[in-house]
């Protein structure tokens, strides 16, 4: 199994990463690193979902995700916002479903950091 490591912003830091069985990367934060948006997994129970009680999923589309994540893997991450080093996800609701409901620890993210007021502007 290969490791590398892959440099991200400062506040997100670098992730040391590896493959899973079923092709996603996982890791943990070491140090340094900046740039624009980075794909990288983040565990789950970090990632705020604030409009999550305002949006209903489509159980049919979050079990097709479902049976493809098992067999295939996550193919498109999901859009994180990282403001200020707290994980905010505004986008991926069903993927992000599917992969609570599968039980994973992680899922793979786009992530791009932002100011308070881009925060301010996803939650208008």
């Amino acid at each position: 199994m290969a490791n590398f490591v892959l440099q991200v912003p400062r506040t997100l830091r670098s992730f040391s990463l590896s493959a899973t069985s079923n092709g996603a990367s996982v890791g943990g934060p070491q140090s340094g690193g900046n740039g624009g948006p980075v794909i990288v997994e983040l565990p789950i129970e970090q990632i705020r979902r604030p409009l999550m009680r305002t949006r209903a999923n489509d159980p049919h589309k979050v079990k097709e995700l479902m049976d493809s994540i098992e067999e295939i893997g996550l193919q498109v991450p999901i859009d994180v916002l990282e403001v200020d080093g707290v994980y905010y996800g505004f986008s991926g609701c069903h993927r992000y479903e599917a992969h609570q409901r599968l039980g994973l620890p992680t899922i793979r993210c786009k992530v791009r950091r932002g100011t308070k007021e881009t925060l301010r502007h996803h939650l208008r």
